[in-house]
């Protein structure tokens, strides 16, 4: 799938060199040419990269920046006619990944843009990879590495087979399992009939990680059916 970028100029010579150079680097191009109009389509068209002036009509470009900011992550990278420092350090405070100056080479913004899609994708494989090492659920933390539990900050010191079950519990929220369902997908069979297993961990997790045991909000039983994780 090719790639978005959104130039916002209100220069249409310069948006069109731009739109030139990043068609033949395999870039699908956006254009704006307002301040108004580059925050309308940066929510709508959704783009991978946006390439913002901060001379613009209507909004200027640290507006608009601040805007997307509220919105959305996608990286910004502003051109600048302006050589003073303030406005760069302004930018990069305003949520702007980048900046280059004018004029600049088309070589140079091509290698910026390109540096910026990768960090771009980088932090988005290392977020998903962080998304399938760890579960945050309410007040808890399952470090699915370290086999370490946290509520509200604190560690809970459980042994693996509690992490086990509180894990499988808890990576489905809601969704009631009968003790053999858990015997057979938590124990994998190791304990095969003994559902009593299940209710004693079960006693055991809940004295761990409920505020009242006695009272569970968390660890919740479904009478005549089993157990279920209550966010």
């Amino acid at each position: 799938m090719e790639k978005k970028v959104l130039v916002v100029d209100d220069e249409r010579p310069i948006v069109e060199i731009l739109k030139i150079n990043l068609q033949k680097e395999g870039y699908s191009v956006f254009e704006a040419y307002d301040g108004e109009e580059a925050v309308n389509k940066a929510l709508t068209v959704q783009p991978d990269l946006i390439l913002l002036d901060v001379m613009l009509p209507k909004l200027d470009g640290f507006s608009v920046c601040k805007k997307i900011r509220e919105k959305s992550s996608v990286p910004i990278l502003m051109l600048t006619a302006r050589e003073e420092e303030l406005d760069k350090v302004l930018g990069l405070e305003l949520g702007a990944d980048d900046y280059i100056t004018k004029p600049f080479s088309i070589r140079e913004l091509m290698a910026r843009v390109k540096a910026n899609m990768r960090r771009s994708e980088t932090a988005a494989e290392e977020n998903q990879k962080k998304a399938e090492e760890e579960l945050r659920i309410g007040a808890f933390v399952l470090d699915f590495n370290r086999y370490e539990l946290y509520k509200n900050g604190e560690l809970i010191d459980l042994t693996i087979r509690e992490f086990d079950l509180i894990k499988f519990l808890a990576s489905r929220p809601g969704k009631v399992f009968s003790r053999q369902n858990l015997l057979e997908r938590v124990w994998d069979y190791e304990y095969y009939g003994d559902v009593r297993t299940v209710d004693v961990t079960v006693r055991r997790l809940r004295e761990k990680v409920e505020d009242d045991p006695s009272e569970p909000k968390v660890i919740m039983t479904k009478r005549g059916v089993g157990y279920y994780f209550q966010v």
